[in-house]
């Protein structure tokens, strides 16, 4: 009879020690994947992220939009290249990318966290200049540089004007569109943008949200914990291949400069970020130095 009423409360009672031990921690989300379309799983994720403001964290949402700025460009019959998993930015595809994620996918979501009892404040581009940014030169096997446009990485982080933010009770949400030092916007990876977002602001945690359990092994199993020696032998044996690349890197460059934990998970799964934080087991992949 009291079954699922008991379940609620062990997990209240597993989470408590999680909920002191990252009170007043900064938890920075890179937010991408079928949680940002499905809009199930999206009313969920965001309620779960202002119950983790409530609770006493800071978090801090930095999204992607990659299907749908491709899907605007489809449309407007203008072709999606990428080189080396970086989308190659024209003037055109700029404007795109400032129209999708700033002025439609930002502020839907800003929007979605009001509604569901949060403070949200939207930043992108020019709107507050949070990114600092310079473009981005690839090279490729013959030595190359590509010129990827208005592509960019990140330069700086307004850091202490996101904590001014956090402190008045705000989650920030940013579009990973940084501004030059002559005023141009810059299209950046999301999962760059919020590594670097999480290092400057010292974050407790940096967690990506993707469409896959998290760093799998050549069984297709989850690995819950994986480290900087095991990655690599992981992506010469072809075991980390394709996207997750970029992530796995992503987060140990993260580890490297001062955050203490990175976590890969899928957004596909209800409550993930609960589970992921207040269990004891998690449900992804840990990244360790």
């Amino acid at each position: 009879m009291f079954e699922k009423l008991i379940k609620r409360a062990k997990f209240i009672s597993e989470a408590l020690p999680y909920i002191m031990r990252f009170h007043d921690k900064v938890i920075v989300i890179k937010y991408g994947g079928s949680a940002m379309i499905d809009p199930e799983l999206k009313k969920n994720l965001l309620a779960d992220v202002v119950l983790l403001k409530y609770v006493g964290m800071h978090p801090i949402l930095v999204h992607g939009g990659g299907p749908a700025i491709s899907n605007r460009l489809k449309r407007l019959k203008v072709e999606s290249k990428f080189i080396q998993g970086l989308r190659v930015t024209s003037k055109k595809v700029m404007k795109v990318v400032e129209n999708v994620l700033g002025k439609k996918v930002n502020q839907e979501i800003v929007s979605l966290l009001k509604k569901n009892g949060g403070k949200a404040k939207g930043f992108y581009g020019k709107k507050g200049k949070v990114i600092k940014a310079k473009k981005i030169w690839v090279k490729n096997g013959q030595g190359n540089y590509h010129d990827l446009g208005f592509t960019g990485q990140v330069a700086g982080i307004r850091y202490r004007f996101l904590r001014k933010w956090m402190k008045k009770g705000y989650i920030p949400v940013l579009a990973p569109i940084g501004v030059g030092h002559r005023g141009q916007r810059f299209n950046i990876n999301a999962d760059s943008a919020a590594a670097s977002v999480a290092e400057q602001l010292g974050a407790d945690k940096l967690i990506l949200i993707t469409d896959v359990h998290g760093v799998l092994d050549k069984e297709g199993k989850l690995v819950s914990e994986v480290d900087s020696d095991k990655v690599e032998r992981m992506i010469k044996n072809k075991i980390i291949s394709g996207g997750m690349i970029p992530k796995v890197k992503c987060g140990l460059h993260a580890l490297k400069k001062g955050v203490d934990q990175v976590h890969i998970v899928n957004g596909q799964i209800p409550n993930v970020l609960l589970l992921e934080l207040f269990t004891d087991h998690g449900v992804g992949t840990m990244v360790v130095k």
